[in-house]
């Protein structure tokens, strides 16, 4: 972000100054006049961005298999480009060795899960465009699951749009049963992997989806997609006897399609922390329509926590109208909103 762009209005769109083409009709001084007309990319080939690597982006042509090699334009700004954007390309793009294509519009996102760094952080970082599906990777031990950070991810999704999966590795060290106690009550689909078993019950899940993995650093996540995905040839890391911390090994987001063209994957690196000081608790209540429904009596300002005088979610539950263990692992998310997991 270059000086000055703190202060300018957001885009919904796509997250960077909300007039995209401001370059063009705003010549700095002593330059020659732009013209005011905005260029038409709408023919222009479009391509998913699936890696980004010192500011070069790779994409793959729409309707095709060419990987193009893309820079960007200035007026998209610096973040104004994620993995698994669609874009619009102008340029080469052929592919060939040493050709060169550039990325001149952003095609409006259907969704964009964010993260910020900590909880006081007022600047959201977009970690992935268009996914459908958000597979939570967790291992049972080794090291030992953190439902705080299962939580925080979750809140995070939910308030993207995105359909949650948790994904438990490491079933040859620990039982699930607890994890899946605690989840299945939300609605989250749970799938358990043993090292040795068919990874059949997790493909069924991924077919047909744009599904971005996101777990705590030494779950596993390189390994299963190395298991998913032969050559994608994912670094993968131990964990560290001492600090039960894993070791980050895979440093930087990557699309990948599976097998026969069954959907997309995409990998993000392990994360220890994550930040939610962008969502509103609004925003989580809404993934619930069930809870929702009841909490249109709530005095004005309700947060819906534990505790929270004359909630309607209390109500509900006296009143036999919903479960309260859903009400209770929702309201744990809630929680976890405000503690580091």
């Amino acid at each position: 972000m270059v000086a000055g762009d703190r202060d300018r209005p957001v885009s919904p769109r796509y997250g960077i100054q909300s007039d995209d083409h401001a370059g063009f009709d705003r010549p700095g001084r002593r330059s020659r006049p732009r013209t005011k007309d905005r260029p038409d990319y709408s023919v222009k080939p479009i391509g998913r961005v699936i890696g980004i690597d010192r500011g070069r982006f790779a994409c793959i042509v729409e309707g095709g298999e060419d990987r193009v090699v893309a820079t960007k334009a200035r007026v998209l700004g610096r973040k104004g480009v994620i993995v698994g954007d669609r874009v619009y390309l102008d340029g080469d793009v052929s592919g060939e060795a040493g050709t060169l294509a550039r990325i001149v519009d952003v095609v409006e996102r259907s969704s964009v899960l964010r993260r910020t760094a900590d909880d006081d952080d007022p600047y959201e970082r977009p970690i992935v465009a268009n996914a459908d599906q958000l597979v939570i990777v967790t291992a049972l031990a080794d090291p030992p699951p953190r439902t705080g950070m299962i939580d925080r991810i979750l809140v995070a999704g939910f308030d993207a749009g995105l359909e949650p999966l948790l994904c438990l590795t490491k079933a040859d060290l620990a039982s699930p049963d607890e994890l899946r106690a605690a989840y299945e009550p939300l609605g989250v689909r749970v799938v358990v992997i043993d090292p040795e078993a068919s990874l059949a019950p997790l493909q069924a899940e991924l077919a047909g989806h744009t599904s971005v993995l996101v777990g705590h650093s030494g779950v596993g996540k390189s390994t299963l997609v190395n298991r998913l995905i032969p050559q994608a040839e994912r670094q993968t890391g131990h964990v560290n006897a001492v600090t039960g911390r894993g070791r980050h090994t895979s440093t930087s987001a990557v699309a990948l399609e599976l097998p026969d063209r069954a959907g997309w994957v995409i990998d993000t690196p392990g994360v220890r922390s994550f930040g939610l000081s962008h969502v509103h608790p609004a925003s989580i209540i809404e993934a619930f329509p069930d809870l929702a429904e009841h909490t249109s009596d709530c005095p004005r300002g309700c947060t819906h926590e534990a505790g929270a005088p004359g909630c309607g979610l209390d109500t509900a539950v006296a009143a036999g109208a919903v479960a309260e263990a859903r009400v209770a692992s929702y309201r744990r998310m809630l929680a976890h909103r405000h503690d580091r997991g």
